[in-house]
């Protein structure tokens, strides 16, 4: 048995030079996918279909697992499994087709589609007709409809040689990898980018991941399992790189400097401001991002406009148009869904009242007081992966914080003070109320600079709002040996 690879159509609509150059393209693609499991593998290049040869010795689980990995390689419409045999004349076709087909065309409308090539002394009408003929005689409930079939049975005669095609499977189409050049997509960990990268990497986009480090090792490690998931399942023949940004020093500037109303809009050019200037000098050209028109304040298109102004490359957005649910539900579809649901929501940047069409003028004077040597800091503090190395070293179990979550708790306590780590503002509006416990007022952006000057007798319990920030706070002082570190979370009062 081997497997036939059908071609995307829209390969086949393409000049023949640039036809040629695509099938060769997919040929390595299919080659670097399959070869690490067994290096005996074969490929056939022809001109409208690849032929994969598998060793006669091979394992059912890699050959299984050939399976899945050929249903994923981006510019592949249709993977067949195909056996062939001799035959002796229409008879012997049918005798042959009809046991495969009639369970799956009982009750539904079927054709055959017939393709011969050689000398023989019928045509392909002649099969189509004996074969219908014979399938519903097989299959009484079944019925012929040559322009709305709900199945289609193929078969193909090749000189004296029968393929049977014993099971199918829809490829994930696209074109072939690296054949539309690379880019770089910026990557949160959340249900959008990873729907981005994917169908980036599906037009045949080679795609690096950029993350922007705002919630410490922890937020990391999330990313870094969601971008390897990507890579070895869609990408898996070229090496590409997953740069990490430390980014809570930036967003500890915008807190200090920029206005309420601007802060997410000048994250968002502050990102693709230092995107484009890694990617320049990784040779990329466009950035890529999963942003989508209205879904949050600063994707308004005047806003969107104001942020592309920070970059020097375009800024290419795959999903503008979607809607949240068509978003999620292909990211259960491509299996990234599962790490978007465990991934912390990061709370550090969220304006109270955000300008949903900021003005140029505003967004500069807002920027003129920001210290743009911390973005160079982080840019230059930026660390690279290679994407097949993103897997090797296993997460550690997650850490036992301390936790405390009501006031009685805390005031049974010894020893024990509680670090309110939000900003100024959300602190004044709303006032924490711990009269019987010491507290310090230390924003989450000056934490972790200040923490190794307190005194190590006490324990400190962080509290923010939502105890999403104070509990990756906490775990990046425990990477650090700070263990006598833990979370508040007043669940009483929710």
């Amino acid at each position: 048995m081997y497997y036939l690879l059908k071609l995307f159509p829209e390969i086949t609509i393409k000049s023949r030079s640039v036809r040629r150059h695509m099938i060769r393209c997919l040929a390595s693609n299919v080659r670097n996918t399959l070869r690490p499991l067994d290096p005996r593998v074969k490929v056939q290049e022809r001109w409208d279909i690849l032929q994969v040869a598998l060793p006669d010795d091979l394992p059912p689980a890699h050959q299984e697992e050939m399976q899945e990995r050929l249903t994923r390689i981006p510019g592949i419409h249709e993977v067949q499994a195909v056996e062939e045999v001799d035959f002796d004349g229409l008879e012997d076709i049918a005798r042959q087709v009809v046991p495969l087909w009639q369970h799956a065309i009982a009750g539904r409308r079927f054709r055959v589609t017939a393709k011969r090539r050689g000398e023989h002394d019928f045509t392909s009408a002649d099969m189509e007709r004996h074969l219908g003929t014979q399938l519903l005689a097989a299959a009484p409930t079944a019925r012929v409809d040559l322009r709305h079939a709900e199945v289609e049975v193929p078969v193909q005669v090749v000189d004296a040689r029968l393929r049977l095609i014993r099971q199918r499977w829809p490829g994930l189409g696209g074109y072939p990898l690296g054949m539309q050049g690379q880019a770089m997509t910026l990557i949160s960990g959340g249900y959008d980018s990873p729907v981005a990268a994917w169908r980036m990497i599906r037009r045949g986009i080679k795609s690096h991941f950029l993350f922007f480090n705002l919630g410490g090792p922890e937020h990391e490690r999330g990313v870094r399992e969601v971008t390897h998931h990507l890579w070895q399942r869609y990408s898996l023949s070229h090496r590409v790189n997953f740069i990490s940004v430390p980014f809570e020093p930036v967003v500890a500037e915008i807190l200090q400097t920029v206005p309420d109303s601007l802060m997410g809009v000048v994250l968002k050019r502050m990102m693709v401001r230092a995107a484009s200037r890694i990617a320049q000098r990784a040779r990329v050209p466009a950035l890529v991002t999963g942003d989508a028109i209205a879904q949050v304040s600063s994707q308004t298109l005047t806003n969107l406009a104001l942020i592309d102004e920070a970059s020097s490359l375009p800024v290419l957005r795959p999903l503008l148009t979607e809607d949240k649910q068509a978003i999620i539900d292909q990211a259960r579809r491509i299996d990234t869904a599962r790490f978007a649901e465990a991934m912390p929501e990061y709370c550090g940047v969220i304006s109270k009242r955000p300008h949903t069409r900021a003005r140029r003028d505003q967004v500069a004077a807002a920027e003129a007081g920001f210290d743009f040597g911390v973005l160079d800091a982080a840019i230059e503090a930026a660390t690279l992966t290679r994407s097949d190395s993103l897997g090797d070293t296993k997460a550690p179990a997650p850490q036992a914080l301390l936790t405390l979550d009501s006031p009685a708790a805390l005031a049974a306590a010894d020893d024990v003070s509680v670090i309110d780590i939000r900003p100024p503002g959300e602190r004044e509006e709303a006032p924490l109320a711990l009269p019987e416990v010491p507290r310090l007022e230390i924003p989450f952006y000056e934490l972790q600079q200040r923490a190794e000057a307190l005194p190590d007798d006490r324990r400190y319990f962080l509290y923010c709002d939502q105890g999403v920030m104070s509990r990756l706070q906490a775990l990046h002082l425990h990477d650090r040996g700070l263990t006598h570190f833990g979370v508040y979370r007043n669940t009483a009062s929710r």
